[in-house]
């Protein structure tokens, strides 16, 4: 969806949305970072849904140098051990929570983070607990998409194939050709093309650069690409 495209507030349309079942993931970081392009992340809260598609994802595969789990088990990644379709919730920098989903089987360390959701329900609620109004400022980006969706340490390890109030849902349209590139703001492993963004989308975080080179892939990826 371009910036031309964004529906005002006032003619955004109710979804049905399913949930996702733990047996329709891939059982397999990378792989699941590009199908979850499309899905749908929904927080039900006492004063109303919120719900938004994902259009960026970034993969933290078994070993990688850049994830959080590469020095081994800490009481504070604990999560990242469950089974796939979990929450794990880090605090980055000590200034905003970020969602990751939990993508390997128990026992096995690795997550998925949630990049950027383009706002579908519940956007009131979003712009009042993100103090604007600018529909782009609200989930674009891993920190601004948890503050609009009032997720935080309390979500750590809630099963998001489950039927808690967060939870994962299937795709309310197709998602459009979806693109890769190298993941932002990390030091180790730079170079690996682990970053999945639906093409075209304004809710798209990230330096456009990182767009550009790879914007004709169409395939879905292998681990370890």
């Amino acid at each position: 969806m371009r910036s031309d495209q964004i529906a005002p507030k006032g003619k955004l349309e109710k979804f049905a949305i399913r949930r996702l079942r733990r047996a329709e993931l891939p059982s397999d970081t990378v792989k699941l970072a590009r199908f979850l392009i499309g899905k749908v992340v929904v927080h039900e809260l006492p004063e109303g849904r919120l719900s938004g598609r994902i259009v960026e994802t970034e993969a933290y595969p078994p070993g990688d140098p850049a994830g959080h789990h590469f020095l081994g088990p800490t009481p504070r990644i604990r999560s990242m051990y469950l089974s796939p379709g979990h929450a794990y919730i880090f605090f980055n920098y000590g200034t905003h929570f970020m969602l990751d989903v939990v993508s390997e089987p128990a026992g096995i360390a690795a997550a998925i983070l949630i990049r950027g959701l383009e706002p579908l329900e519940g956007i009131e609620l979003m712009e009042r607990q993100r103090h604007t109004d600018k529909l782009l400022d609200l989930t674009r980006g891993p920190g601004r998409l948890a503050s609009a969706f009032q997720i935080d340490r309390r979500h750590d390890g809630l099963d998001l194939c489950g039927h808690g109030s967060l939870w994962l849902g299937d795709a309310v349209r197709p998602a459009a050709a979806v693109g890769k590139s190298v993941r932002i703001g990390i030091t180790r492993a730079v170079g690996k093309l682990l970053r999945f963004y639906e093409r075209g989308s304004p809710f798209v975080s990230g330096p456009k650069r990182l767009l550009m080179p790879f914007a004709n892939d169409k395939k879905s990826p292998t681990a370890g690409a």
